[in-house]
């Protein structure tokens, strides 16, 4: 299905690019796979089509309902389920992944956007890897985080417990949706999937696995569900009813949009300007392979730099080698006047104001100079996304007001910034990374996926007996383990 829409004419049209463009692109794709991921996205499509925005939410909060009770052992049966209907499936989604592909460069997308676009290859085993790490992870529903006597047999306790139904809106990364599923899975949440147009077929083949897996154990399948279109999403910022988080994986404008349209609370994932600050005191080596890696190991994500500060007593000593590294890397270097002028390279170019603002998710790097770190906390303060920002220094009392100073999630000393990833943080995937300042920010694993609730455990306790007897609340720290559970093991 090709043009985003759920009529007959989108996907006859669909399916003719798909059959005219896969015959002599992709032989290796067997007929069998391929008519196999026909029927299914044909399936799917029909699904979409029977059910309103309105009973799609109402489907997911009845299955958040049954999923916050899920044990971990179900959860993670159901993970491993996934995992296997992934393999068995790699034909299917292979084809649909060739087909979006075929459909990115006929729309002539941007190469960025059509480098994101593939889940083969190394990306389908990391996928795989992802959902095996979350199934690793502790389970961390019902875990007491506060328990306190009140007074004498009256116990109160903070324990972990799902969000409920989240909505997550994201564009081109395909194997994202799985990411996302898997985390959602082990919180105990049900999720509403919106991914983009470019990525249709790819995003309804791996959802179907997806609800397989959960189906396979008997875990509700609409724990996990994806709307098609654009009018979907506006009528689901309405509700509020059923929609307990929407997670928008966009630009400003889209988190804006969001936020702005809906009385849902928003955890926005924004654009990822990140910043290196390369201070005088900086081992020249170490800024060289610093800097490039964070800027060129992958430009087209989130966590790449696009700005860099050099301070201005570093520019004898550091700025020639850093320059050279990232030309030998093949990145274009925009630079403020007074680097220009001391730059001698053909990847350079004039900077203009609105560099300094801009993701590139390109080889592309902004480059000021800068009087101090004071100055470059500023900058980054003013220009940057609060996303990931980097100082390399020897000089561990100037690292630490870096650190203190620049407001983002991830704040860095001596390491690249790719390392804010979930996965690289231990925490098995991420469905994103947070710029808010929510209860969750920088990679949110399945922890940003929690709130709490409550217990309070009594003997028939009351608030007008207490006063009556003059009864004392104690409130002193106990055992962070439920009374039934330490009951149970004596």
């Amino acid at each position: 299905r090709q043009g985003g829409g759920s009529g007959g004419e989108g996907t006859e049209v669909g399916l003719g690019i798909f059959f005219c463009s896969l015959h002599s692109a992709f032989e290796h794709i067997t007929l069998y796979s391929f008519i196999f991921s026909v029927i299914g996205w044909l399936a799917m499509e029909v699904e979409q089509e029977v059910l309103s925005v309105l009973e799609i939410c109402k489907r997911g909060r009845a299955a958040a309902q049954r999923m916050q009770t899920a044990s971990n052992e179900l959860k993670n049966a159901a993970l491993a389920e996934i995992g296997k209907v992934l393999e068995s499936r790699k034909g299917d989604i292979e084809a649909a992944n060739a087909a979006d592909k075929i459909y990115a460069a006929e729309k002539k997308l941007s190469n960025t956007l059509q480098k994101r676009l593939d889940v083969t290859g190394p990306k389908f085993d990391q996928m795989i890897l992802n959902t095996e790490g979350v199934a690793k992870i502790e389970d961390p529903v019902g875990k007491v985080k506060m328990a306190t006597e009140l007074s004498d047999g009256l116990e109160l306790y903070r324990m972990t417990c799902p969000i409920g139904v989240i909505c997550v809106i994201f564009e081109a990364r395909p194997e994202a949706g799985v990411q996302i599923s898997s985390l959602c899975i082990k919180s105990g949440n049900a999720l509403l999937l919106k991914g983009g147009k470019e990525a249709a077929n790819s995003n309804e083949v791996l959802v179907n696995c997806v609800r397989e897996g959960l189906e396979a154990v008997g875990l509700p399948k609409d724990a996990v569900q994806l709307v098609s279109t654009r009018e979907q999403i506006n009528e689901l910022l309405s509700m509020d009813q059923y929609v307990d988080l929407i997670i928008p994986r966009g630009g400003n404008a889209l988190v804006k949009y969001i936020t702005d349209n809906t009385r849902v609370p928003v955890l926005g994932h924004a654009d990822g300007i990140c910043a290196v600050y390369v201070d005088k005191d900086a081992d020249v080596e170490k800024a060289c392979n610093l800097v490039v890696d964070s800027k060129a190991q992958y430009v087209s994500v989130c966590n790449a730099a696009e700005t860099l500060l050099v301070q201005r007593s570093a520019l004898s000593t550091h700025l020639a080698a850093i320059v050279k590294s990232l030309s030998d890397a093949g990145v274009l270097i925009k630079a403020d006047p007074e680097s220009l002028a001391l730059i001698d390279s053909k990847n350079v170019a004039a900077a203009g104001a609105e560099d300094f603002d801009t993701e590139f998710l390109d080889y592309v790097i902004a480059l000021k100079v800068v009087e101090s770190v004071d100055e470059a906390i500023s900058h980054i303060n003013a220009h940057g996304s609060h996303h990931t920002d980097l100082i390399v220094t020897e000089n561990l009392s100037t690292a630490e007001r870096f650190l203190a100073g620049v407001d983002s999630a991830n704040v860095y000393h001596n390491a690249s910034t790719r390392f804010a990833d979930g996965f690289r943080y231990g925490f098995g995937a991420e469905v994103g990374v947070s710029t808010t300042r929510t209860h969750s920010r920088g990679p949110v694993g399945v922890d940003g996926l929690l709130i709490y609730k409550y217990r309070l455990y009594g003997n028939g306790h009351t608030v007008g007996g207490m006063a009556r007897a003059n009864t004392p609340f104690t409130h002193k720290p106990i055992e962070p383990t439920f009374r039934p559970q330490r009951s149970s093991e004596l």
